[in-house]
Order: C-alpha cells, then structure tokens, then sequence
C-alpha cells in the first residue's frame, strides 16, 4: 500500500491568483474552483483571526498539500 505523499506549498511561490499544480500528478488547483473536482480542503488552520495554514487533498492522486503564505494577502 503507497504512503500518501505530504507537499507544503507557499502562496508567496506561486503565481499572483494563487493557482498552482499539484507538485505529484500536476493537476491544476485554483482558489478559484468552487466545485472540489480538483480537490478537498481537508483542515482550516487559524491563528487568532487569521487563516495560517489550509490543508487539501489532491483528488486525482490523493497527496495533502500544505498550503501556507496566507500573510501575502493581507500586504
């Protein structure tokens, strides 16, 4: 049985609408998209009033990513 693979991506890396590809199978992953074909927010992590870490899960290869850098959006 395959282990499921853990990425942590940084918003600060990624390009200016916050889109990024899944860094295992490459499938598109955009804020944008609503309808979770692409992939689950598995975890919303706050401190205090901000939101410092959401984890997905990629839903074609299954892999948790990490999705931190959420101070970019409050500059």
């Amino acid at each position: 049985m395959e282990k499921t693979k853990s990425f942590v991506i940084n918003l600060s890396k990624t390009k200016k609408r916050g889109e990024f590809e899944c860094p295992k199978c490459g499938v598109e992953i955009s804020p944008d998209d609503k309808s979770e074909d692409a992939y689950t927010i598995l975890e919303t992590v706050m401190n205090g009033d901000y939101l410092e870490k959401l984890i997905l899960q990629c839903n074609k290869c299954g892999s948790r990513i990490h999705l931190i850098g959420f101070n970019i959006l409050e500059d």
